[in-house]
Parts: C-alpha cells; structure tokens; sequence
C-alpha cells in the first residue's frame, strides 16, 4: 500500500506509479485539493511559480493551464540568465514543489454547436496523438481532457480522446467538464459519465456543485455514484471564477462536494491574486483541517 497523498512526502511522490498516485487519492478519502495555474500570466511573485505560491497554501496536486507542449513555457521558473532545456521544464518544476503535475489538454470540436463566440487555442494545447506522447516525454503525471471557456470542446471528442490518450501517454488521464466550454450540450450526466469510464478514464471532472447553473446536487451525485460503482474517482472543479468569491462560498462548496463523494477538489486559476491564492487554503481547511493543511505547506520538499 502506498501513503495518502494529503501525507505524502516528495519522495514518495516521485516514487509513484500511475496506480499509485491514484490509490494515494482514494486513501485520502476526499481530502484531496487541486490548484490549476495559468502559467502563461506572471505570477503574484515574479520570481516564483505560481505552482510554487499554490503548494505553500495547501494544495496537493497542480494542474497547469494554457501550457503550449509545442512551445513549453512557465512564467517565474526560470530567471533570464538561466540556460535551461525546454525537456526539462516539467521536471525542474517537480524539483520546486515535490507534487504531482498535470496540464490540460483540450479535445476541441471543429463541428460544435456553439453558444458563445468560439476561441481558437495553439496546436500545442489541443488534445492530440502529439501532444499526448509530449505529455509523457516532459514526464506529466496526469492529463486533463477538459476545455477552457469558448473553445468548443464536447463530450465527445472528449471520449474520443480518451481512447487515443490510452495509447499514447502513461499516466493517469482526467476527464469531463469543469463547465460547457461553449458548447450546447449537458456539462455533465450519466450518459456522458458511463461513455467516458468505458473509453478508459481514470478519474471524470464534474463541475462542483454551486458553480455552474442549473446542475444540481443530484446530477453531481449520480455521476459520482456511477464513477465509484466502476471503480473510477471523480474531481470536482471550481472553473466559474468563484475560486476568488468569499471564503464562505468556498467553505459551502467544498462542505456540499465532500458530503457527495468527491475524491479531489479542483479549485481554478481566475485571480491568482492573494484572494484566489488564499481560497486554496479556505477550500483545505474546510475539507480537512488546519493540521493537514499545515501538514501540506510546512512539508519540505527535501522529505
């Protein structure tokens, strides 16, 4: 057996294999917290990473967004006089954080009906046999197939990509909608759960319930149900912006996530500014306590 994660220390993390990581997760019985970080922004500080910011608050996992594998780049990495190889970036990061490291990778639909006005996003971070065998070599430990506002991501190309992935990167794959991308179709339902356990997921996204109008505690739960009877985790996402709200939003959402099963709680990257950067810490005080929290933050990645 391994340790759970919200107890791991950065060698043990580094020693995990993709079954691992995911037992560490269901060990942690809900406890596990999330940050996505746009790393194309500077950061709050300039000379640190906001991953390095998000892990000294309590998050356990990082999840970096807008991330181009075709032309890698981490705003406050590195500083300009440092020779580094871009093969490196991912794992030099590691080093920083001692975590575990996903990126998103967007299954984007060129056919989809739209609702909003459609953003087109580089090839680079776009879902794709390329990117996916990327994602391996720069040594991602996760994928999240999942898209950002307006890009036209469905759920299936989702599937679709859940399959191809399987061939081509080793790690654990995430998928499913934080929100519609811009899409008219259901962000989330059993239907859609079922479809993308039997392509092969390894953990589906459901957005947190309280985020995104009009899904309910009982369609959350359902795709939860669904997941766990096929012995798949879920990941709840605060992908609306709420990730800056008031800490007594973040404390309901994460209270009424925990009570429906939840295995990890995403909490998104809008305003990494001190609000958003202290959400991190409201979200893992609530669902787990001070003490492993303080556990997180204080926990020397030379363990």
């Amino acid at each position: 057996m391994v340790k759970r994660l919200i107890s791991a220390n950065a060698s043990d993390i580094k020693a995990f294999s993709k079954e691992d990581l995911i037992q560490s997760i269901k060990a942690s019985e809900g406890r596990v917290i999330l940050s996505e970080n746009v790393v194309v922004e500077e950061p709050l500080i300039k000379d640190i990473t906001t991953s390095e910011i998000a892990r000294s608050y309590g998050a356990d996992m990082i999840l970096l967004n807008c991330f181009d594998l075709l032309s890698p780049e981490i705003k406050g990495l590195y500083h300009h006089t440092e020779n580094h190889q871009p093969s490196d970036i991912i794992h030099d990061l590691k080093k920083l954080i001692g975590l575990p490291i996903g990126v998103n990778l967007e299954p984007v639909d060129p056919s989809a009906k739209m609702f909003s006005n459609k953003l087109n996003i580089s090839l680079g971070r776009q879902a794709s046999k390329d990117t996916f065998e990327l994602a391996n070599q720069l040594g991602f430990d996760f994928i999240l197939l999942t898209g950002n506002p307006g890009t036209g991501v469905t759920n299936e190309l989702i599937a679709q990509n859940i399959k191809l992935a399987k061939n081509y990167f080793n790690g654990v794959i995430i998928a499913g909608k934080m929100h519609s991308a811009g899409v008219d179709e259901p962000v989330v339902s059993k239907d859609s759960t079922q479809e993308f356990i039997d392509a092969g997921a390894d953990i589906i996204l459901v957005p947190a319930v309280g985020t995104v109008w009009g899904i309910t505690e009982e369609m959350v739960k359902e795709a939860v149900d669904t997941a766990h009877k096929n012995n798949r985790l879920v990941m709840s996402a605060i992908g609306t912006s709420q990730e800056s709200a008031n800490p007594q939003t973040i404390r309901e959402i994460g209270l009424r996530n925990k009570i429906l099963g939840i295995d990890i709680q995403h909490i998104g990257d809008a305003n990494m500014g001190l609000v958003g950067i202290k959400n991190i810490k409201e979200l893992s005080d609530t669902i787990r306590g001070e003490r492993h929290t303080v556990s997180r933050f204080a926990r020397s990645v030379n363990r």
